[in-house]
């Protein structure tokens, strides 16, 4: 990792974290729905001296509940988002696994529709 020598403050992330890259503000995608994302991508993705593995599993079955809810106008406009970033993921050559993990992101949460 890059190191920062402007930021005193500044500490190294270790390896084996898991995060997509700053996802910009102009893509219009929903702001809440970014913050939940590289959540889950923390906790699912992380090594398990990062996360520990129950609470994340545990974590992210609260959260694919909650994703489940999701219903009408809410669910339209988070599919709309997901098509967005993959086009952007897609402009910006991420890695193929991050693009088909947001692919998969709907049905591999049980969301229909």
């Amino acid at each position: 990792m890059a190191e920062h020598p402007d930021d005193s403050d500044y500490i190294e992330v270790p390896e084996g974290v898991s995060i997509f890259p700053e996802i910009p503000e102009e893509l219009g995608i929903h702001p809440l729905f970014l913050a939940m994302l590289q959540s889950y991508v923390f906790l699912a993705g992380s090594e398990e001296n990062i996360v520990h593995p129950a609470a994340a599993e545990e974590a992210l079955g609260m959260m694919e509940s909650y994703l489940q809810r999701i219903k009408g106008p809410d669910l339209k406009r988070l599919k709309e988002d997901i098509e967005t970033l993959i086009g952007f993921a897609k402009d910006e050559k991420w890695d193929s696994d991050s693009i088909e993990f947001l692919k998969e992101f709907l049905s591999m949460n049980g969301i229909k529709g």
